[in-house]
């Protein structure tokens, strides 16, 4: 396939954005940005968050994890149910009755000014630096696709990337990325359901016969009952509770859109359309995955083969020469080199749907917060015009920084140091869990001052509880055989609820009953 081709095919996509940007583009006044005008339509949110939800990681990476971990992210997926159940009946009534905008505004109304900072930084920290790796992952895979062979330079790439989403972000921002976010949905799910079809007339296979290949085959066990892995059932449910809670309940990327319906019943029916469509979507990916690997090894494409005590991916490249692949690299190896011409397109409207979509959401919500939770746009006598000119600066300064993170991501090279940035951008979220809790569930005040350290320290420990500490060459882990995964973030925030109650003070009841 042409680069040129793709390279129209992705201006062309670009272009569809910017004109719903016009469309949407009027704003009455500034906060229409920040909520656009509270009159979004439930059911337009619940199909765009599936979009802003699933990245372009998990557009490569899931349908290949499926290798090596089965169906065992179902495991997750059902703990996102309870989360989005939690989300949707004890936070959202929360956020609606304090009528907030940002709504890290609810911890300087429960504990005081710095502890509101605290808690914006840290999703400002972790938003940045997790949106700016995940659009990295899928701009180094475009990059190799397309631009490369025309001699384009990467910071190029991404640059113009970047810019697009600025253009069609910066005039109406939540107002265009609700609209935004149910279109590159659309291009998704087309690349994910177009794929599957085409592997199933690959393989000669009719709906029925493709759900029994697939129930069948040795990659469809979905429940891992071994306490001591990662992969453990409880272990994963849990994590995705908690995932659920922290990274949609307690983001402001997530919540800004539920904010922006007309009543709190309509976000909550938007919460339980969103779950239940996000698990159907999930098993759909899943099940995409075991046809890649069902097609590439009736077809000789891939082989398994254990490569220094561990199974090692080997892909059939076009010299006849077995290359050693990373799982999350046979999605777009099949799709490119052996599905034909509709899978390439397919599959590359899917993964920059679901990538943009992710980042155009995120840059608005990084904006968001920083114009109300660290600027005070709510607090500051400022006439709009001023406002929505500052706003415009504070929206440049985020899609530079995430150039910045991009570029930075790509330059160093090393896959392992990424994957662990990728996960300190999970630790951030453990301490907003535990405020947000400890400020739900106890009527306590804090220090307010001293918040900061405890948000720091929690992380810390987490990370070496997950990660063993260095002893005489060694790695000793406190926990001995017991290895934790996702759910390290619920000891995250549960350090962080301790390190509160440890930093308490006499209850004040005027502040508590005001929150």
């Amino acid at each position: 396939m042409s680069p040129w081709f793709v390279i129209v095919l992705i201006l062309a996509y670009f272009g569809i954005l910017i004109g719903i940007s016009l469309f949407t583009g009027k704003e009455e006044s500034h906060t229409t940005f920040f909520t656009g005008n509270r009159n979004a339509k439930w059911y337009i949110i619940a199909f765009g968050m599936i979009g802003t939800s699933i990245s372009g990681i998990t557009f490569i990476s899931v349908p290949g994890a499926v290798g090596m971990g089965k169906f065992g992210y179902m495991q997750v997926v059902l703990g996102y149910l309870l989360g989005y159940g939690i989300v949707a009946y004890v936070l959202l009534p929360l956020y609606y009755r304090m009528n907030l905008i940002s709504i890290y505004q609810y911890l300087e109304q429960r504990f005081g000014q710095v502890t509101y900072k605290t808690g914006a930084v840290f999703f400002l920290i972790s938003r940045l630096i997790g949106s700016g790796l995940r659009l990295g992952v899928v701009a180094i895979v475009l990059h190799q696709l397309v631009f490369f062979p025309l001699g384009i330079p990467f910071w190029v790439s991404v640059c113009t990337s970047v810019g697009l989403i600025y253009l069609y972000t910066f005039q109406s921002g939540v107002k265009t990325v609700i609209w935004t976010d149910t279109v590159q949905t659309v291009g998704l799910l087309a690349g994910l359901i177009i794929t599957i079809i085409i592997i199933m007339q690959k393989m000669n296979w009719g709906i029925g016969e493709t759900v029994q290949q697939i129930a069948d085959s040795n990659y469809s066990q979905w429940f891992f009952w071994d306490w001591k892995t990662p992969a453990y059932f409880w272990k994963a449910f849990w994590g995705g509770a908690a995932i659920t809670v922290s990274m949609t309940g307690l983001d402001q990327d997530m919540m800004q859109k539920n904010l922006a319906c007309r009543t709190l019943e309509d976000a909550q029916k938007n919460m339980r359309w969103f779950s239940v469509t996000l698990i159907i979507v999930n098993l759909l990916f899943l099940g995409m995955g075991v046809l890649l690997y069902l097609y590439g090894e009736h077809f000789g494409i891939i082989r398994w083969e254990q490569i220094g005590g561990k199974m090692q991916l080997l892909f059939k490249n076009t010299a006849g020469d077995w290359d050693k692949i990373r799982t999350d690299a046979l999605f777009p190896r099949l799709a490119n080199e052996h599905l034909g011409k509709g899978a390439a397109i397919t599959f590359i409207l899917g993964v920059i749907a679901a990538a943009y979509s992710s980042a155009d959401s995120a840059m608005t919500a990084l904006t968001s917060s920083f114009c109300i939770d660290i600027l005070g746009f709510e607090k500051k006598k400022m006439t709009d015009r001023q406002m929505r000119f500052t706003r415009y600066k504070v929206h440049i300064m985020f899609a530079l920084l995430m150039i910045g993170v991009i570029l930075f991501f790509y330059w160093l090279n090393d896959q392992s140091l990424i994957d662990k940035v990728l996960g300190v951008a999970g630790y951030t979220y453990g301490p907003l869990l535990g405020l947000f809790a400890f400020g739900i569930l106890t009527r306590f005040q804090v220090q307010d001052r001293l918040v900061p350290i405890v948000c720091l320290i929690a992380p810390i420990l987490s990370y070496f509880i997950q990660n063993g500490i260095p002893v005489n060459g060694k790695v000793w882990f406190p926990t001995g055989d017991f290895k934790f995964g996702i759910e390290i973030l619920i000891v995250n925030g549960l350090l962080t609820f301790l390190g509160l109650l440890a930093i308490r003070k006499k209850v004040n009841q005027t502040l508590v009953q005001k929150a």
